[in-house]
């Protein structure tokens, strides 16, 4: 005990000697410098006659060190991960069509080989092979309805939950969602442990979060880590993610994500990983999502999303300064479908997104997901920039079930490059082209160089317009390109789709 009071002290000796040279606790400085000052007045005392009583002198008082208290999780571990449960899915898939196997003929080396394959010990012909797998859930009501993934039941024939009590039992498929890759299971049971549902908006990135599931089929296991973003946007951006550094493997799909009040925040999904294994980045269903595609399943069978019908692109700085743009933020249109409820509502190519509902759109995921979990039938209203103004637009969300027709080509005129700045060899189309294919009118590029090849432009492509503005002759591109700066948004027609490409001219 001598020896670790010694090395304390010595510790947080020099731990106090580099801080103060840090120049970081400036008034600790001033208390060790009187502490020195009273052991050296002490000694020179012990040498000398006693003198007369005096005031004693005042002691500058040290701050005393802010405490950092890491969280306990021990009391979610042991209430709320009653409620956690395994599952286990049993499928059927068809084997691949043996017809072409080879005919060996009896006697041959390889006859053995080949043979097993054909008989029906080993699968037999188009036989079903089974197919299993694993992951997690949490319970959400006493009478047995359990939240995890879509993709955990996926072609899933049959499906049993574990309780940590190691009771099982065979649960049904309420419905799933692959959109938002949430499932609804139930179970006969009743009086079971339930996990409180928290809200997700209200996470703060740092904040500390708890998963539990069953990874590589280890039960009941505890990982915890932080949030380290919100609204993650992911493939086609209709969840925003919560994005953490919790340990989530294969097995945890499904399991619950917790806040440090027991709440559940999220639904662990996926994660990001090169090796098939966690790697630091793990992405959650946020828990006011799934509840809103439970409450659908629960009511109807099957969940519901709204579309706006455009196809959208990512603002950066080069398109910002293209459309005059205070800041790099909102979805771009490039594409309207046809019969849509943006066309309905007089969207165009070249329109920026800003807000919708008064929500912000900072990057085109946002405008993805507020609109896919919308319901179809309800009212939009769009902050859009458009010529260098805002204005507002007002649509009807249409069912995302719905097949999306053709997107409507611009009526825009011919037009052609002078080429300068852009680097781009053009032509009129011809009439022919333009009904092979079905593009009304634009400039087809023949070549290209410079800025506009640096920047993805291809021969081939169509041109349709620049800056949102369609041009129609060569004076039209040249006094465009006149009047832009640092760069130009191209909206470029490549087979079926429309895209803007921005091309840096400055």
């Amino acid at each position: 005990m001598r020896n670790e009071g010694a090395v304390t002290a010595i510790t947080a000796k020099r731990l106090t000697l580099a801080l103060c040279a840090a120049g970081v606790i400036g008034g600790a400085v001033g208390a060790l410098a009187v502490n020195h000052n009273n052991v050296a007045a002490e000694t020179a005392a012990a040498a000398a006659p006693a003198p007369a009583a005096a005031p004693a002198p005042a002691v500058a008082a040290a701050t005393p060190a802010a405490t950092v208290t890491l969280p306990d999780f021990t009391r979610i571990a042991s209430q709320n991960g009653k409620a956690v449960v395994n599952i286990r899915v049993v499928g059927g898939m068809k084997t691949a069509n043996r017809g072409n196997m080879p005919q060996i003929p009896p006697g041959h080396p390889l006859y053995e080989f080949f043979r097993q394959f054909q008989d029906p010990r080993f699968g037999g012909r188009d036989a079903p092979a089974p197919v299993s797998g694993a992951g997690s859930g949490f319970i959400v009501s006493p009478d047995g309805v359990i939240l995890t993934n879509a993709h955990v039941v996926q072609g899933a024939d049959e499906v049993t939950v574990k309780l940590q009590d190691r009771r099982e039992f065979r649960a049904k498929v309420l419905g799933a969602d692959p959109r938002t890759d949430v499932a609804v299971l139930k179970i006969d049971a009743k009086n079971l442990p339930t996990v409180p549902l928290g809200q997700s908006r209200s996470l703060l990135v740092g904040e500390w979060v708890l998963a539990i599931g069953s990874p590589y089929g280890l039960e009941s296991t505890v990982t915890a880590g932080v949030v380290s973003a919100t609204g993650r946007s992911l493939q086609d951006g209709v969840v925003p993610f919560i994005q953490t550094d919790v340990a989530v493997n294969p097995g945890n799909s499904g399991g619950p994500l917790f806040n440090t009040r027991g709440e559940v925040v999220g639904i662990n999904s996926q994660i990001y990983s090169q090796t098939g294994g966690y790697q630091g980045l793990s992405f959650a269903i946020p828990i006011d999502v799934a509840v809103k595609i439970k409450d659908q399943i629960i009511a109807t069978g099957k969940a519901q999303h709204a579309k706006l019908g455009v196809n959208v692109q990512e603002v950066g700085q080069a398109f910002a300064d293209s459309f005059r743009l205070d800041s790099p933020e909102g979805a771009l249109v490039s594409s309207v479908e046809r019969g849509s409820p943006a066309e309905r509502a007089g969207l165009k190519s070249g329109d920026v997104i800003r807000r919708v509902n008064g929500k912000a759109i900072v990057s085109y995921g946002d405008l993805s997901s507020i609109i896919a979990l919308s319901r179809p039938g309800e009212r939009a209203s769009l902050d859009v920039w458009r010529d260098g103004k805002l204005v507002r637009i007002d649509a009807t969300l249409g069912d995302a079930n719905e097949k999306a027709r053709r997107a409507p080509q611009e009526e825009l005129a011919q037009s052609s490059d002078g080429g300068a700045k852009l680097g781009l060899a053009l032509r009129p189309l011809e009439p022919i082209e333009r009904r092979q294919s079905g593009i009304a009118t634009g400039l087809l590029i023949e070549d290209a160089a410079g800025a506009a090849a640096m920047a993805g432009v291809e021969p081939g492509d169509v041109l349709i317009s620049i800056n949102g503005r369609p041009v129609n002759s060569v004076e039209q591109v040249r006094d465009v390109m006149g009047k832009a700066s640092k760069s130009v948004a191209l909206l470029i027609q490549r087979g079926d789709a429309k895209i803007f490409i921005p091309v840096r001219i400055g």
